[in-house]
């Protein structure tokens, strides 16, 4: 097992050109089994996760190359619906393809996804979403067995209670092999929402909505080979944000959209950053300890989003000042703050309360990661920290960063990946 070896209180300088988005390149993916042709993806990320989906389109009988950042996936000769537990464990996002398999084929047979372990996120959305279209889905020892019923599925108004982004997904691929009128309502409004209905449009499908909590998808209409370029990963550049913050100095991130970062942009500003932002750039500079900042709380967006909370946690830990976090998404997204403690970190916990004390500078330690988003915090941590730390359990980190610590060698950091 390798980890990390990163020497903190080096201040980082330079730019960086954000890699695609993992948590709109899965279901990008996914939606490419819709298309009996080929499909090309541009600004793909080599990511553990984005590895998993690609093997699962091979399986089910789809070619699917990569060269460099670029994609191919041809999904004519799509044989199989049955997803096998080994790899449906390996992510969270693998359900999307239940939704995908269930338009092209009518049938889907997957077990219950893994990803990291983040307390309960059940699929009953997703499911009773598919149902109303006309699924018949059996439950049996953790597998699901969905088939369109004998009527075949039929378009229709869907009300979320909650706008969970994996269920605004899946209804949106499935619908778009159902005959009829499709409007989801309550949808979510994520731009990764947004660019999986680029997506879909590039491809001829009859969808409107996204970025909004109405979304209406006209179904049963034949899609096409299409390119298509992924945004980039907001939450990869709030992480090289948070870094530079923590550490000091004057960080660039490119290829992204600033007012997809606009919760994250606020708080770094409020805690005595100076930023700067372009169409597709964001500059922050900071020269001075971090200060606490008014309550973060977690929610959908366009509020402060779940997977920059540890990260942002982090760099504030480093800083001066108190700041109150309150996690509204998940039960078990605490998970980094033991490990920050280990750092020096004063944290203080109350159910889904963090009150984050700065203490003028982390130290040093050996931690290791417990998740994807956790992983990266212990980074961004480090990079402030005096000593040095070494964070282990890379594989989380590996989920949903390309070459971070080649990327953060590129910015001045003193960061190694050693046995």
């Amino acid at each position: 097992m390798s980890c990390y070896e990163i020497t903190g209180g080096r201040p980082l300088s330079g730019s960086l050109a954000v890699h695609g988005a993992k948590n709109s390149v899965l279901p990008i993916l996914a939606a490419c089994l819709l298309v009996p042709g080929q499909c090309v993806l541009r600004n793909c990320p080599d990511l553990s996760d984005v590895a998993v989906t690609l093997d699962i389109l091979r399986l089910l009988g789809c070619r699917a190359d990569r060269e460099g950042d670029t994609v191919v996936i041809d999904a004519s000769a799509l044989s199989r619906c049955d997803i096998p537990e080994h790899l449906m464990r390996e992510m969270r996002s693998s359900v999307i393809f239940l939704g995908a398999l269930l338009a092209r084929l009518g049938t889907a047979e997957l077990s219950y996804p893994g990803g990291c372990e983040l307390g309960p996120r059940p699929i009953d959305l997703h499911l009773s979403a598919l149902r109303a279209l006309g699924a018949e889905i059996l439950e049996e020892q953790g597998a699901l067995v969905c088939r369109s019923c004998r009527e075949g599925l039929r378009g229709r108004e869907i009300c979320l209670s909650i706008p969970s982004v994996g269920a605004t997904e899946n209804i949106m691929l499935t619908a778009c092999g159902c005959p009829g009128l499709t409007t989801i309502v309550g949808a979510a409004r994520e731009p990764e929402i947004v660019d999986l209905q680029g997506f879909l449009q590039a491809a001829g499908a009859r969808i409107q909505g996204a970025g909004t909590s109405s979304i209406t998808i006209q179904g049963g209409v034949p899609l096409r080979p299409v390119q298509y370029q992924v945004m980039g990963d907001r939450i990869a550049a709030a992480t090289y944000l948070c870094g530079g913050a923590a550490a000091g100095g004057e960080v660039e991130v490119t290829g992204v959209a600033p007012d997809t970062l606009a919760a994250v942009l606020s708080c770094l500003e409020e805690a005595g950053c100076t930023l700067h932002t372009g169409p597709d750039r964001v500059v922050l500079t900071s020269c001075a300890p971090l200060r606490g900042i008014s309550p973060v709380r977690t929610a959908p967006y366009p509020g402060f989003p779940t997977d920059a909370q540890a990260i942002l946690m982090a760099a504030l830990a480093g800083g001066e000042g108190a700041t109150l976090f309150v996690e509204n998404m998940f039960d078990s997204r605490y998970r980094h703050v033991g490990e920050l403690r280990r750092m020096g970190a004063d944290i203080q916990l109350a159910g889904r309360a963090a009150m984050v004390s700065g203490v003028g500078r982390l130290h040093g330690a050996s931690v290791r990661s417990t998740d994807l988003r956790g992983g990266a915090a212990l980074v961004v941590a480090a990079l402030g920290a005096e000593g040095t730390t070494q964070v282990s359990g890379l594989h989380h980190i590996g989920r949903g960063y390309q070459a971070l610590d080649k990327n953060l060698r590129a910015l001045g950091a003193d960061i190694r990946r050693v046995p």
